[in-house]
């Protein structure tokens, strides 16, 4: 992975100067895994359909029978949820969302090439993942916990209320969550440069979360073009 990060404060620079922080409030409860890819064309990306279908397929042989609460798979993100203060059952972690979809064979969300991209990695290591358009975030970025009466837009949802959980803040405010990303910094065609976020506990192994980054990338790479300018980890000493 690419250099640029400082394990004691938990910031990671972007090419563009740009930082990508953990708060002192989250010390040695999340990590995340941090991927920027630039000069991608975003588009419709046919081949991800059967990917997508073939992943769905495998789940539901492995956890057809079980219910969320008995897989394991799911436990990690559970755990961050938990560890942050919040109720995995209230608030669905997005990988949670999308591998219930898939075991109880509903379609899943079709939306263009790099979010399809995303959506696939998330099935495939079962960690949420936030997608944001590079240029429509504003300055630096942190994650730390919502306070009372911040939140934002969801993408073709309502009001993302951010109070007491984990959320991505920009000069503009709210933008991300592990539940729901925001319309404001949305990826749609006219997307040109692409940051990732992949959210876990402080106690998710490193070189797992190594794999999880690198097979992200080789997704949206392959099925956006581009060049990955950073690759990363985010983690905060106690």
């Amino acid at each position: 992975m690419s250099a640029g990060r400082d394990e004691e404060t938990g910031r990671l620079e972007l090419p563009d100067g740009r930082t990508v922080a953990i708060a002192a409030e989250l010390a040695g409860v999340v990590q995340c895994g941090a991927l920027a890819v630039d000069d991608v064309t975003v588009a419709d990306a046919p081949a991800l359909a059967d990917e997508m279908a073939a992943r769905a397929k495998q789940l539901r042989r492995l956890y057809r029978d079980l219910s969320p609460a008995d897989i394991p798979v799911l436990g990690e993100a559970r755990r961050l949820y938990r560890a942050a203060g919040v109720d995995p059952t209230r608030t669905r972690p997005s990988s949670e969302a999308l591998l219930r979809r898939a075991l109880r064979e509903q379609s899943l969300p079709r939306v263009n090439g790099a979010v399809d991209a995303i959506n696939l990695a998330s099935l495939c290591f079962l960690l949420p993942i936030g997608l944001y358009d590079c240029d429509r975030v504003r300055g630096d970025v942190e994650l730390r916990r919502g306070r009372a009466g911040e939140g934002y837009p969801g993408i073709r949802k309502g009001e993302i209320h951010l109070a007491g959980r984990l959320g991505l803040f920009d000069a503009d405010g709210p933008f991300g969550s592990p539940t729901s990303d925001s319309a404001r910094t949305s990826v749609d065609e006219t997307t040109r440069r692409l940051l990732a976020i992949v959210f876990a506990t402080a106690d998710y192994p490193r070189t797992a979360l190594a794999g999880d980054v690198e097979l992200l990338a080789g997704l949206v790479v392959r099925h956006c073009g581009g060049r990955v300018v950073r690759s990363g980890f985010l983690s905060r000493i106690a």
